[in-house]
């Protein structure tokens, strides 16, 4: 009797208290067995598996259990003795969580190289979280933790990790996405790896609950090339104005440098003293030059060159007006036809097109017309 008190476990359960503890085994020590009568407790979220002699006897989903023949078959088909169940059994039990462990982190260890149609072969780099969940414990327990005393989330994600980024590699070479659309198809991608990752997770007992690419990036110096090209497209109707700008900028550099009285800064500032000369000088010249004289057009005002013979708007021979009442006047009459006031004498001109005439003219150079008209 005092053996069998000795050896009598009532009560087999795991109280999981941790976050990253996916399988533990149930310490067995000399003052514990498994007996008849004892009692199983698997709390959600738990499977219990019973090894006996290094093989999986039975399998218990969440529940509570009393230990008897009838509920492990294992322990009567081995067990064939005359005393079954009368003496300790001894087996061992292991707990594997079945709950979604969230927050696992991946990460690119080395540079992906990547085929890219707008920038060739390139580097990338990448990192986000995955979710995982233990779908079938037998599985697990065969191909990933076998008999060790625990298995924690970092155990497992020694063999996760390289499957996951495998996977996101294949994903986004398959996709021949361009680099510069990536961050626009991280969701995407994630739900195709997750699709992807099934049977090969499946091979594990282990199922990928959730993938998310939180970044993809370049490396730095092509980065850096990539900024200058968008800065050059923001700046492209606006070159003339960056160049004066940066001739600025540089003047001022120059002449706030220290040395400055030596001579190869004092060339540096000459030369770009004289390319920001010729650049303003250039827009000074543009803005300072005179603009020509103009005159209004004598029958619809519009502004024409003081020169000018005939509107190019309208058309009309620009003849004179009388001072007095306005009256359009020809250039060879001496007296105003609307109110007689006395005109001022004017070059000969053409009465047809306006052409200024020599004083002997008697035919226009410019229209033929006589002039005796």
């Amino acid at each position: 009797m005092g053996f069998i008190k000795k050896n009598l476990l009532k009560v087999i359960e795991w109280k999981d208290n941790s976050k990253d503890i996916v399988v533990y085994r149930f310490p067995m020590d000399d003052r514990y067995a498994i007996m008849t009568g004892s009692t199983l407790v698997v709390r959600e979220s738990q499977v219990a598996i019973f090894v006996y002699k290094g093989k999986v006897a039975d399998i218990f989903e969440p529940g509570t259990y009393k230990l008897s023949t009838e509920n492990m078959p294992f322990i009567s088909k081995i067990l064939a003795l005359p005393t079954a169940f009368e003496l300790p059994v001894q087996a061992e039990v292991y707990f594997v969580n079945t709950k979604q462990f969230t927050g696992q982190k991946w990460g690119t260890q080395n540079p992906i190289a990547l085929r890219d149609k707008d920038f060739g072969v390139v580097r990338l780099r990448g990192y986000g979280i995955y979710a995982f969940r233990i779908v079938d414990p037998k599985k697990f327990m065969n191909e990933m933790f076998g008999t060790n005393h625990i298995y924690t989330t970092s155990d497992v994600a020694e063999q996760l990790r390289p499957m996951v980024i495998q996977a996101i590699t294949d994903c986004i070479a398959e996709s021949k996405i361009s680099l510069l659309d990536l961050a626009a198809n991280y969701k995407e991608f994630s739900q195709k790896v997750e699709e992807n990752s099934d049977k090969e997770f499946a091979d594990y007992g282990i199922k990928l609950e959730r993938l998310v690419i939180e970044n993809m990036s370049l490396p730095e110096d092509v980065e850096r090339a990539l900024d200058e090209r968008s800065k050059v497209g923001i700046m492209e109707d606006k070159i003339g104005a960056y160049s004066q700008l940066q001739a600025a900028q540089a003047l001022r550099d120059a002449a706030k440098n220290p040395n400055g009285n030596n001579m190869a800064s004092l060339g540096v500032g000459l030369g770009v003293a004289g390319a920001m000369g010729n650049v303003f000088g250039n827009s000074l010249n543009t803005q300072n030059k005179p603009k020509p004289k103009t005159k209004q057009c004598v029958k619809c005002g519009m502004e024409i060159p003081e020169r000018s013979k005939h509107c190019p708007e309208c058309g009309a021979p620009q003849m004179p007006k009388c001072p007095k009442c306005g009256e359009m006047v020809s250039t060879r009459a001496k007296f105003c036809p609307n109110c007689g006031e006395k005109m001022a004498p004017t070059k000969k001109v053409c009465a047809h097109c306006g052409e200024e005439l020599k004083a002997n003219a008697k035919f226009c150079p410019n229209c033929g017309e006589s002039t005796k008209k």
